[in-house]
């Protein structure tokens, strides 16, 4: 029975893999395309939510998201979410339809073809160089100005398997109170149980998402960053705790 197990973990994670690569592979030339002019952000956004919807669906995933307040299409915003999964990217492009620019760690664009259009699409971030960190803020800027919106795991990385909420780093809420965007705490609630970095489990079965209510930063400074901080993620916390009661 446990040889079966780890049998079904072991192709279960490399046919994670094919679909990553199968559907960038068949649109490669209409994403190569998309990504020519940053104008043209909204289309290849639109091919990655077909990329993700198929990635889920073909892994067995049924996702069911609840919002509290919906995003506006004419408006930009700050989304963060609790980061548990390999599948925490794909779950959020499906779960959000206003076209964002992840803010992400640089060593994903080792990962073949998906590290390709990670690496020319997404704001790119070396954790341990302060320099780095600041070069964020001017390219977050900038695609602001586009009207898209802009999306970070604020725990900053994938917490141990133990713990249900790390710590949020500062970094999406001094951006959103610079930018005098509001902030939308999205909660996952299965994605550990589905698809973890611990590579002997998982398995098909429901994502839930919650979108909260958006925390509004209008007149807020600087100062405000930390409470910004702890507000979104007792939401996400507290979320959590109801998901696994």
């Amino acid at each position: 029975m446990k040889l079966f197990k780890y049998l079904f973990w072991i192709l279960y994670r490399i046919w994670f893999y094919i679909l990553v690569a199968l559907p960038i592979l068949i649109m490669f030339p209409i994403l190569l395309v998309s990504i020519l002019k940053e104008s043209w952000y909204p289309y290849f956004f639109k091919l990655a939510r077909i990329w993700a919807k198929v990635i889920l669906i073909g892994m067995g995933f049924r996702w069911k998201v609840e919002s509290e307040q919906t995003p506006e299409k004419s408006k930009s915003y700050m989304f963060v979410a609790n980061h548990t999964s390999m599948a925490d990217i794909m779950l959020m492009l499906v779960s959000v339809k206003n076209p964002f620019v992840f803010v992400g760690k640089k060593e994903l664009t080792k990962i073949p073809l998906f590290g390709f259009f990670y690496k020319r699409t997404c704001i790119l971030v070396d954790r341990s160089s302060a320099k780095s960190r600041q070069a964020v803020f001017l390219r977050a800027q900038k695609r602001l100005k586009t009207g898209v919106s802009i999306c970070i795991f604020p725990e900053g990385g994938v917490p141990e398997e133990h713990i249900i909420l790390d710590e949020f780093k500062d970094g999406a809420f001094r951006l959103a109170i610079n930018h005098q965007i509001p902030i939308v705490p999205i909660t996952f609630g299965d994605n550990k149980k589905r698809l973890s970095y611990t590579f002997f489990s998982g398995g098909p079965g429901k994502m839930r998402v919650k979108i909260h209510e958006f925390l509004v930063t209008e007149g807020l400074t600087v100062k405000d960053t930390k409470s910004l901080n702890e507000k979104a993620k007792t939401i996400i916390f507290k979320q959590l705790e109801t998901f696994n009661t």
